[in-house]
């Protein structure tokens, strides 16, 4: 399926060309260090290690109290998690509680549906950017998705994804097959350096895993050279092998903690 055709970038960016040249660089450097590491690793492993380092721990929690926080990040240092996600009012505290680590702060923006006018999608990365996050989790325009805006949509991700490293969510619960191969057609386009299935309000629950591993081959072949990350309803350790053996290169999941001693008493027997 064909992608539309887009005209010259907006000259109004905020970016130069030349340092649009230096963010493409990077995230082709950050790319390439996440596919090193996973190629080093048996992605079906049960090794707690192995489980850990494509995690990214999940948590979002409006107006959590600095204590909790702080929990959830020590957990994710013991851990080793790949990275943690949370929502952006909680940025800036969670890059300060992981500075002395590798582990990738992430910020999940324009939740559930991408339902944000563009300009204040791209504040909200730019704000996310200076809070200190490493990548932002942005959620593509499902409604104008699936009304066939489709120009619009690479416009609003292609800027979005000059700010910082960005994997785009696309919703695929929501999206026909035929849709899934046009959005992660799109994704890759756009610039992002992942396509990453759901976040809240996922419509593909627990029982319907089987079909979201379905969705994580279908953007493996759409869009060959980025990262595939699974999220929704993944929270046991054979949800996320099921995950990984489907093409996920990330996992992204509140259960983190619970996967990882699963792995832990399996690696012990």
């Amino acid at each position: 399926m064909e992608i539309a055709k887009v005209g010259d970038e907006d000259k109004s960016s905020s970016l130069s060309k030349r340092a649009s040249v230096k963010l493409k660089k990077e995230n082709e450097i950050l790319f390439a260090s996440d596919i090193a590491r996973v190629g080093k690793e048996d992605k079906s492993s049960s090794s707690p290690f192995a489980a850990a380092r494509v995690i990214d721990q999940t948590f979002l929690k409006k107006g959590a109290a600095r204590g909790e926080l702080k929990r959830v990040c020590e957990e994710t240092k013991k851990y080793n998690f790949r990275g943690l996600c949370v929502y952006s009012e909680h940025t800036k505290a969670v890059k300060k509680y992981l500075a002395d680590t590798d582990i990738k702060v992430i910020t999940l923006i324009d939740e559930p549906i991408g339902s944000s006018a563009h300009q204040k999608r791209v504040k909200m990365a730019e704000d996310a950017k200076k809070a200190g996050t490493d990548e932002a989790d942005v959620v593509m325009k499902i409604s104008d998705f699936k009304n066939g805006k489709y120009r619009d949509i690479l416009e609003d991700l292609k800027e979005i994804c000059k700010i910082q490293p960005t994997k785009v969510i696309i919703g695929s619960g929501y999206l026909t097959d035929e849709e899934i191969k046009k959005a992660s057609e799109i994704v890759k386009e756009a610039g992002a350096i992942c396509v990453k299935t759901a976040t809240l309000e996922d419509p593909l629950d627990n029982t319907e895993l089987q079909e979201k591993a379905k969705h994580v081959k279908l953007m493996k072949k759409s869009a060959p050279g980025l990262l595939i990350k699974a999220s929704g309803a993944i929270r046991t350790l054979a949800d996320l092998e099921m995950m990984l053996k489907a093409g996920a290169d990330i996992i992204g999941t509140s259960s983190g903690v619970e996967i990882v001693k699963e792995a832990e008493l399996k690696n012990s027997r």
